[in-house]
């Protein structure tokens, strides 16, 4: 049972505040007193609302008096820096909008504010969320709770880093090609990316919209359940936002695995370079699941070797397109030395962006020119379809398949920011779901042998985010390694 109230689970956090136990002034005060403790080694958080957040705990404590609280009253979370929230400095971790102050907020922050939450601040990021470690932000690095001289993972990082070291009870990330699942796995958190279209993307700063969606980083399984459960649905504000119903995530929750089949992807298990670390927690993590009841079977994604191909090509050049607007005139940065406008365009975006999203634009720019269109990004969007095919044709034979996350645990700071090319293998076993639009969840596993945690990669069909909560609950159950937590 935890000790200190920051540590709480929502789910537990809830309780206590129902019962009286607790107020959510004292939980808030916790888990800033956790914040002034520990973020300064950390680098979680870019901005700390303090004050406003006192202001929404005490209308959160008046709401329960009253009796018509919601699961998330009183409960303080944090949200990455590329989610909209009026009033609260958004910065996308950028210089261009470092002064961004939105004049509205994101759907999921009407959601969130309107349940009764209390947001504590906005989290660290890889610049527009194009990175796999923290490491490309404007503002910090953030290190990893768990070993600080390495990294959390990217680009969600704060957010995972927050929620491992329990500055917040649960945060929401973004997730483009493993952004959430990624960092979770790396910080020992679960993090889920829902189906594209089931949380609505409006006041999501775009970085390549086909493929961005939100979603949730939480200390357990049914907290994950908790906060899904109130910011999925659809959004008329949203064009691609998905006109389907919304299950009761809370009876996903079921006991058993039995009649689960469980699809082991022939192509993952022979992906070069993984960690024997990482392939013993997951191969341990696929007995403990047919332990639970659940069957396994061999499934294939013939075209999924093609996926980090058709990936940097597709995102840099619908980021090329997206950030295209960032040129000193509209708003965010501009420099002001320029004599000319040809010059005060150049030295805004020169300046303005880093070295990371400068080197995707032109990758972008340069599939997007004439000549190269068809030769690469046509080609690009010609694969996504075929990997969305064996996506379709492998669940119809499992209900959920399982992977790691990354190939290794979390690595050194530093090590590979002058290696693109290896850093973007980093998310080797997690593109492919963003390609496809299918829901990944990732769920603590194990640990390496220098103690860093391992996470194992769930996957599900469209809309199946309940049966990937059903096998993740009970494998977070069986496993018993939620409580370890880091010493900071």
């Amino acid at each position: 049972m935890p000790q200190k109230l920051n540590e709480l689970t929502i789910a537990e956090a809830r309780r206590r505040l129902q019962s009286g136990e607790i107020s959510s002034v004292q939980l808030t005060r916790a888990v800033l007193d956790r914040i002034r403790e520990v973020d300064d080694r950390v680098g979680a958080y870019i901005t700390v609302a303090a004050e406003s957040a006192l202001e929404q705990a005490r209308a959160a404590d008046e709401r329960i008096a009253r009796g018509d609280a919601s699961p998330l009253t009183g409960i303080p979370l944090s949200i990455k820096d590329i989610i909209c929230t009026r009033g609260l400095r958004t910065t996308c971790a950028s210089r261009m909008l470092s002064e961004f102050v939105p004049q509205y907020d994101a759907t999921v922050m009407e959601k969130l504010k309107g349940a009764g939450a209390v947001i504590v601040g906005k989290t660290n990021m890889d610049e527009f969320g194009m990175g796999s470690s923290t490491e490309h932000s404007a503002f910090r690095i953030t290190r990893n709770p768990w070993d600080l001289s390495r990294i959390p993972g990217g680009s969600s990082g704060g957010s995972a880093a927050a929620v491992a070291a329990d500055m917040c009870l649960g945060s929401l990330g973004s997730d483009t090609g493993g952004s959430i699942r990624q960092p979770a796995s790396h910080c020992g958190v679960v993090g889920l990316k829902p189906t594209y279209g089931r949380i609505s993307r409006f006041g999501l700063v775009a970085f390549a919209s086909s493929l961005d969606q939100i979603g949730i980083l939480t200390k357990s399984v049914p907290d994950c359940g908790l906060l899904l459960q109130s910011i999925a649905g659809h959004d008329p504000g949203d064009s691609t936002s998905a006109p389907a119903p919304v299950p009761d995530y809370g009876a996903a929750f079921v006991e058993g695995l039995e009649g689960v089949t469980i699809g082991l992807c022939r192509e993952y298990l022979s992906t070069e370079g993984v960690d024997p670390d990482v392939t013993a927690a997951v191969t341990a993590a696929v007995r403990q699941l047919e332990s639970l009841g659940a069957r396994c079977v061999e499934v294939s994604l013939p075209h999924v070797e093609y996926a980090i191909a058709a990936y940097y090509v597709l995102s840099p050049a619908e980021a090329s397109s997206n950030l295209a607007r960032y040129d000193g005139v509209k708003y965010g940065f501009r420099e002001k030395s320029a004599d000319n406008l040809l010059q005060m365009y150049k030295t805004t975006r020169s300046r303005g962006f880093g070295r990371e999203v400068q080197r995707r634009i032109l990758i972008g720019t340069y599939c997007l020119s004439a000549g190269y269109y068809d030769a690469y990004y046509k080609k690009a969007c010609q694969v996504r379809s075929l990997i969305a095919d064996d996506f379709k044709k492998a669940f119809s034979r499992c209900d959920v398949m399982v992977s790691p996350v990354a190939p290794t645990p979390a690595f050194s700071i530093g090590s590979k920011t002058d290696d693109p090319l290896t850093m973007y293998l980093s998310d080797v076993f997690t593109l492919s779901t963003n390609l496809a639009g299918v829901p990944g969840m990732s769920v603590p596993c194990g640990f390496s042998r220098q103690g860093l945690p391992i996470g194992l990669q769930l996957t599900g069909g469209y809309f199946a985010e309940g049966t990937l909560m059903r096998v993740a609950w009970n494998f977070e159950r069986a496993a018993g390694i939620r409580d370890r937590k880091p010493e900071i």
